[in-house]
């Protein structure tokens, strides 16, 4: 089993959440280490009465920090430390709840890039009724038409890793399926997706995501993230409208059958919860990396490790650096 080294000083409810999570993932078969301030995280262990591998970390990198200046100064950042153990091959992956901006510079500066790669991407797996990886959903505001290209491969081995899709369809996110659409950035990305030995199926829009047009869809990570978020707070109202209407209904039959329909509708919502797969990849390191939501709970943490765990042992990384190279 893959050994993830856990930044457990990272995100809002850290040390005590990220403890938490490690000990769920550890009983789901994960191989955790804890990377933080030893003090801390033993006392959460011992108040657990649970027992993890621990790396000390004297130091933690916040929110407000310049990211590339504090990963060069701060060595002993928790992000760093765990970022190390990757880079010397004590562990083959990551995870953190911290600053993102934190997480991408240690991914980038301290385990390296895989070769050819210029952007590493942030890829989300969107759990509608037919999955869809997106990405890049926050790593790189401005990108130019070959970073998508790129993007497009490393998205396909990402739907054939984690949905088990031998020729994953791509799509190019779009304001319209034409050709012509959109910016410079797309009509020129297009040109080159094309050109690869991928099943692209052109332009897609956001309306596309659930009508199982694609199984990956490309995007910068300024449209990539908008689209994340926007369908996580849709997700969210709409789940939450049919239940306040089901509680409030007056007419007995509606209430006699909302009993029968609730637990699927909890059920669907939860599926749609962004914990539910714990965080995205940022694919294009030699490790991997998995980046959570800042305020995570011990579920998104555990789900983030397992997540990790799986692209390491069904080999993420290699399978990546074959893509871009063949």
């Amino acid at each position: 089993m893959a050994r993830i080294a856990l930044d457990a000083m990272g995100g809002d409810h850290a040390p005590e959440q990220a403890v938490l999570g490690a000990i769920a993932a550890t009983a789901r078969g994960v191989d955790v280490v804890l990377v933080g301030d030893e003090t801390a995280l033993e006392s959460e262990l011992a108040a657990a009465g649970a027992s993890l591998p621990v790396i000390h970390a004297p130091e933690v990198i916040s929110m407000a920090e310049d990211p590339a200046a504090a990963i060069r100064a701060k060595k002993g950042a928790s992000v760093t430390v765990a970022a190390d153990l990757v880079a010397a091959g004590e562990a083959v992956g990551m995870v953190s709840a911290g600053s993102t901006g934190a997480a991408l510079a240690a991914a980038a500066f301290v385990i390296g890039r895989i070769a050819g790669v210029s952007r590493p991407a942030i890829a989300a797996i969107f759990p509608l009724g037919s999955p869809v990886v997106v990405l890049d959903v926050g790593a790189n505001i401005d990108v130019k038409p070959e970073h998508l290209a790129q993007f497009a491969v490393m998205g396909s081995v990402v739907a054939q890793v984690y949905l088990d899709i031998e020729r994953p369809r791509i799509g190019l996110l779009n304001i319209g399926e034409e050709e012509t659409k959109g910016r410079d950035l797309e009509k020129e990305a297009f040109k080159l997706i094309k050109q690869l030995p991928l099943d692209f199926v052109g332009n897609v829009e956001g309306s596309d995501l659930g009508a199982n047009r694609a199984d990956v869809v490309v995007a910068d990570g300024f449209t990539g993230n908008v689209l994340l978020k926007t369908a996580e707070g849709t997700a969210g109202v709409v789940a939450r409208f049919v239940l306040d209407a089901l509680a409030t209904a007056e007419d007995p039959g509606i209430k006699q059958a909302s009993q029968v329909v609730l637990p699927y509708l909890l059920a669907l919502r939860q599926k749609f919860d962004p914990e539910a797969y714990g965080g995205g990849h940022l694919v294009g390191t030699k490790g991997t990396v998995v980046i959570s939501h800042g305020s995570s709970s011990r579920v998104a943490i555990a789900n983030a490790l397992a997540l990790a765990s799986e692209g390491a042992d069904r080999d993420l990384v290699g399978r990546i650096e074959a893509g871009l190279s063949g």
